[in-house]
């Protein structure tokens, strides 16, 4: 396949499902593999790096406006009843926090399963069952919060906590892990959703640093078993990573503001029965088609 066909697929992927709870790792890496693109290949992993921050750039232009209204209002609040703990950034940075914690220490188990096609396919379907039960539970029952600005302290901890699974097990979906935690504890499907885009900037800006410096400076043991950093850019291979950066930023602009219309009046079971499908199919074909 063309190689410039292949960076604008795996834009429009990365566009379409870095905010969507089905996995853009997960998308990726299938997309990768039926492409015959090499996942242990130096530059399409920091490829993959940089598309993703076309996503997340994506994110900070729509909710800029949002973000500068809290860092004015910041520690009272836009009501006047918010502290430093409990005001929306600190409640974001706490999540992160949360995350990072149990995250990190954690990530070699995340490297080992990332090519895993049974890992991923087992936590598509698994997310996908979880993420039913628990919109389709929140439905009977009236939220407690109904904006980000109304959130507790002990929320926060409880959905940064959850988001980590996603770090840990390819497939998982940041974006679902913090949806269904924040509808766990009350949250309704808007304020949820918005919880997940405020926390998904310093937790993806974090993540795709790290990426991207593990790739350029792989530690002894990833040198020993024959990782390398050696690629030559020219200007075929830098045409091909704007056309992927520039394809995913566009692509997801479009993306989060219809998931916010959708949600709204539809919810996230049509998420979940996509997330099963693929699961299932995965785990039928997946081995046979794309490899282990």
């Amino acid at each position: 396949m063309n190689v410039y066909i292949q960076s604008v697929l795996l834009g429009i992927i990365e566009g379409l499902t870095e905010f969507l709870p089905v996995s853009s790792t997960a998308h990726l890496r299938i997309a990768e593999a039926a492409m015959r693109i090499p996942l242990d290949d130096a530059y399409w992993k920091m490829y993959t790096i940089v598309i993703q921050a076309g996503a997340i750039l994506a994110l900070l232009l729509l909710y800029l406006e949002r973000i500068v209204g809290f860092i004015k209002s910041f520690p009272r609040g836009e009501s006047g009843d918010r502290t430093w703990k409990n005001h929306p950034i600190s409640l974001t940075l706490i999540a992160f926090f949360f995350t990072s914690i149990i995250a990190l220490p954690l990530h070699k188990v995340s490297e080992k399963h990332l090519g895993s096609v049974a890992v991923m396919a087992w936590a598509l379907l698994i997310g996908g069952v979880i993420m039913w039960v628990i919109d389709a539970r929140a439905s009977r029952f009236e939220p407690n919060t109904l904006h980000v600005e109304e959130m507790t302290l002990g929320q926060s901890i409880w959905i940064g906590i959850c988001q980590s699974l996603s770090a840990i097990f390819p497939g998982t979906s940041r974006s679902m892990s913090t949806i269904a935690a924040a509808q766990m504890v009350g949250l309704d499907r808007p304020s949820a959703l918005e919880f997940s885009f405020l926390l998904s900037i310093p937790t993806m800006m974090a993540a795709t640093a790290w990426d991207l410096l593990k790739s350029m400076h792989p530690s002894k043991a990833e040198l020993a078993a024959g990782a390398s950093v050696s690629f030559a850019m020219n200007s075929q291979r830098w045409i091909v990573l704007a056309i992927g950066f520039a394809i995913s930023f566009l692509v997801a602009l479009g993306v989060v503001e219809w998931f916010l219309m959708w949600v709204r009046r539809h919810g996230f079971t049509v998420f979940a029965i996509y997330r099963i499908v693929l699961g299932i199919l995965l785990l039928a074909l997946g081995s046979r088609l794309l490899g282990s």
